[in-house]
């Protein structure tokens, strides 16, 4: 940031901007936690205490599945995560088993063992409803 324009105008234009940035920043953390605020409600309504955050699951990079046409097993892990279509998108990934027909192209193939850590995720993954692999039998060792 020292490459700074010596004009003014343009100084005034960028410090506004990043003001607007920053603005926006906050309205979207004030948001979030209103809306964990108002999960953690609920969760109590029901019963159960709220969950402390955990670590994320690590899981292989996004990449598009190599599914070859008419394979019903296609990348023979048994399971695929098909990843949100962008960081902000509302709706979390989907877990499917890999012969889901309705999986989307962005789809990466996942060991068992990432299948269940990915199957506690419920805040950030859930099953797909279709498929519904949390239902289908889990052979691979634990």
């Amino acid at each position: 940031m020292s490459d700074l324009s010596p004009d003014p105008a343009r100084l005034r234009a960028i410090l506004t901007h990043l003001d607007r940035q920053l603005a926006d920043t906050d309205t979207i953390r004030t948001y979030l936690r209103l809306q964990r605020e108002e999960v953690q409600r609920a969760l109590a309504a029901a019963g159960r205490p709220p969950r402390p955050p955990r670590p994320q699951p690590s899981l292989p990079p996004a990449r598009p599945a190599e599914r070859p046409p008419n394979s019903p097993t296609g990348s023979g892990a048994g399971y695929m995560l098909e990843i949100k279509r962008h960081p902000k998108d509302p709706r979390p990934a989907v877990l499917h088993v890999d012969s889901c027909t309705m999986a989307s192209q962005k789809t990466s193939p996942i060991a068992a063992a990432q299948f269940r850590v990915a199957l506690r995720d419920t805040e950030n993954i859930e099953p797909c409803g279709f498929c519904r692999p949390e239902d289908k039998p889990n052979d691979a060792p634990a």
